[in-house]
């Protein structure tokens, strides 16, 4: 199953509205997802995961690299050969 795991950087104070953004966005999607903050050089982490590679591609472009407040965003796309070794 295409998975992606999306980091994001917001601007100071501004998670707990992003977190609810990016919820609110996937819930309506067919999209399973994980959304949790974290420590260090990111301040979001979500794991996404859809039957559809493409629409899982065009909800991060179109969506969530759209919420306001993100400043910036890295993408890492599954190898999905390699998920089950």
């Amino acid at each position: 199953m295409p998975t992606a795991y999306v980091l994001l950087n917001s601007d100071l104070g501004s998670d707990e509205s992003i977190i609810d953004e990016a919820k609110q966005i996937l819930a309506s999607e067919e999209i399973k997802f994980e959304v949790q903050g974290v420590y260090g050089v990111y301040d979001i982490i979500l794991k996404l995961s859809s039957s559809d590679a493409e629409n899982l591609r065009s909800v991060i472009t179109n969506k969530i690299r759209k919420i306001s407040k993100i400043q910036s965003t890295l993408t890492m796309m599954v190898i999905e050969e390699q998920e089950n070794l």
